[in-house]
């Protein structure tokens, strides 16, 4: 017989284990850091210049950031803080580095979504942070899923659940549920309505008077925050039940949406959501907040067959939520919920695989151009870089061959660029900041 006791216990061993593996994958002091990146990186993957050129703009003016040359070595290694300079600070051909932004628009949310275990939702999630900040964007990042791989893979691995997804639905209910009893305290015609009241368990931790910062944590990349996740915070499917029964009122499903309301619209460039393999509370909390929605699937069968049912499951849960009378909740969000694009990628694709042919060839013969032109590529890098938590872009291209490495990238690389793409129109299409 086993009880929770004796899962504890192997929680307990598995924890010391994961302290291990994390030595092995992070630095000594359990710290994950981020790589330089060679002259070659910056010139003709970031920057998109020929090498020359850039040697020649570095030279001519000795003020930009002239990197680091390693031991032995000839080639330039910059940090991302020095590549940002550069971007700010050249112009090539008269235009500007610094990536596309539809002026007096908040930041674009988007969500990586599929209750399909597997679908690689965090490592889509993970290269397109990293991809976006290299593209010289502002990227938060919030983990919605309790296994917390977003999390860990950006090198946060001691996070308490108050400062979870959960913490801020925690947070959400104490202000809205004050705020409703305002608004009816005030009222100036009627008797008073009777208060809603929570109880000290939910009041008592603080939450309410937490600021949006406190729950934005750094990463290892200086331009990438994460509102991360943990195992803990697995029971917010629980807790979410018992909140909504303690006011029935509150629109749990715009909590998120309100929280990310309150940042400065010019705080974040693009904000990426990593759903969690279920449609739950926290699922519907990050499709309600985004505006655009990504599907990714693996190109079998039986992924197909899920991605079916998950957006028809999604479709029953979105129209559930006209038990709100189709009242619009407090914040940027409106009923019936819109996205302002919709998109089906393929991860895990092997493009000399007839059967990965056919499925793509079925998802576009069903879903028509909202399926994306590029897959992820199954490739060896791709692969053994996910073995230890990290994205190809973190892999330097020299513990392995170039080519390798490069055609991992490339996969990635085309993907991001259409993803970006989709990204300025669904931004274009935001209302204006007032």
């Amino acid at each position: 017989m086993f009880t929770h006791e004796d899962l504890e216990a192997l929680q307990t061993k598995s924890l010391k284990m994961q302290g291990f593996i994390r030595q092995q994958t992070f630095s000594p002091e359990l710290a994950k850091t981020l790589r330089r990146f060679s002259s070659w990186e910056v010139s003709e993957l970031i920057f998109k210049v020929n090498q020359s050129t850039m040697r020649g703009r570095l030279a001519a003016d000795p003020s930009l950031p002239q990197g680091e040359v390693e031991p032995e070595g000839r080639q330039r290694w910059y940090t991302l803080e020095e590549i940002n300079e550069l971007r700010r600070r050249l112009k090539v051909n008269r235009k500007s580095l610094m990536p596309p932004r539809p002026a007096g628009k908040r930041a674009i949310r988007a969500a990586i979504a599929n209750f399909k275990g597997g679908a690689g939702k965090s490592t889509v999630a993970l290269h397109f942070a990293h991809a976006a900040a290299l593209d010289g964007y502002r990227v938060l990042c919030v983990d919605f899923d309790p296994q917390a791989t977003l999390s860990h893979s950006m090198g946060l691995t001691d996070v308490q659940e108050e400062f979870t997804v959960w913490g801020v639905m925690a947070r959400d209910l104490i202000r809205e549920t004050e705020r409703m009893n305002s608004a009816e305290q005030g009222a100036e015609s009627g008797a008073a309505l009777p208060q809603r009241r929570l109880p000290a368990s939910v009041t008592g931790m603080g939450l309410g008077d937490l600021r949006i910062t406190d729950f934005i944590k750094p990463t290892n990349w200086p331009t990438i925050d994460i509102i991360p996740s943990c195992a803990n915070a697995a029971f917010v499917e629980f807790a979410s039940a018992q909140y909504r029964h303690l006011n029935p009122e509150w629109s749990f499903f715009a909590a998120v949406s309100r929280f990310l309301d309150g940042l400065a619209p010019d705080a974040y460039d693009v904000i990426l959501f990593d759903c969690p393999p279920a449609i739950g509370y926290q699922s519907m909390n990050a499709v309600f907040a985004a505006d655009v929605l990504y599907v990714p699937s693996g190109p079998g069968y039986w992924e197909y067959d899920s991605t079916t049912s998950f957006i028809g499951q999604l479709a029953e849960a979105l129209e559930d939520l006209g038990q709100f009378n189709g009242s619009v909740p407090a914040g940027t969000g409106t009923l019936p919920k819109a996205f302002a694009d919709l998109r089906f990628m393929l991860t895990r694709y092997e493009p000399n695989n007839e059967l990965h042919r056919a499925m793509q060839q079925a998802f576009v013969k069903v879903f028509g151009d909202r399926v994306t032109e590029h897959p992820i590529e199954l490739t060896r890098a791709v692969e053994q870089s996910g073995r230890f938590l990290s994205s190809i872009y973190e892999t330097d291209y020299r513990e392995m061959t170039r080519e390798t490495w490069r055609r991992a990238r490339a996969s990635f690389d085309r993907a991001y660029e259409e993803f970006r793409g989709n990204l300025l129109i669904a931004w274009s299409k935001l209302e204006d900041e007032a």
